[in-house]
């Protein structure tokens, strides 16, 4: 796997890809060693960018600078990955910039709504987040849910606004239940 990392509107960004396609990539919010650290690892090494996955950055700087871009026809390489999330990712590629969905509703699509925590997992493990948007799923009730990247949950809430969604109640801010 080669990697690289590059700066964008909302910070450093960093992505590995194989012969496959994409097979990683790390959010903005960490050390700059960190993020090397991360990126490279299992063997991983810097490398120059193929002009498809110089497509891929450009559309990730896009998204960073607030345009609603798509990243469903990228190549992804999720070799290791388990079938299970394989087919959740396959589910959640087509929720697109500006949607959301639930761990819930994700776990009735693949057939059992029991599998919401598994769902969870999957998104917790997610190796191409962004590209493959876990930030889009939301816990019951529209509440964010947790989120396994630099920041947590309020990194996930700042992509989700960059994107015009806005989740629960505003800071300060009561509700009623009428």
């Amino acid at each position: 796997m080669e990697t690289t990392i590059f700066d964008t509107a909302l910070g450093a960004f960093g992505i590995g890809w194989t012969a496959v396609g994409v097979a990683r990539v790390q959010l903005p919010g960490l050390a700059p060693e960190e993020m090397v650290e991360r990126l490279n690892r299992g063997g991983a090494m810097p490398g120059e960018p193929s002009r498809q996955i110089e497509a891929v950055i450009n559309r990730i700087e896009d998204y960073a600078d607030g345009a609603a871009v798509t990243f469903e026809k990228v190549p992804l390489d999720l070799e290791g990955v388990p079938s299970f999330h394989r087919k959740a990712y396959a589910m959640l590629i087509e929720c697109a910039w500006g949607q959301t969905t639930t761990y819930g509703a994700l776990a009735r699509a693949l057939g059992d709504v029991t599998l919401s925590r598994t769902v969870g997992q999957a998104m917790g493990a997610n190796p191409i987040p962004l590209i493959i948007p876990c930030h889009r799923v939301l816990a019951s009730k529209g509440k964010p849910g947790g989120f396994s990247a630099p920041g947590g949950a309020v990194s996930k809430l700042r992509m989700l606004a960059l994107e015009g969604v806005s989740v629960g109640t505003p800071y300060g801010q009561m509700t009623f239940g009428f």
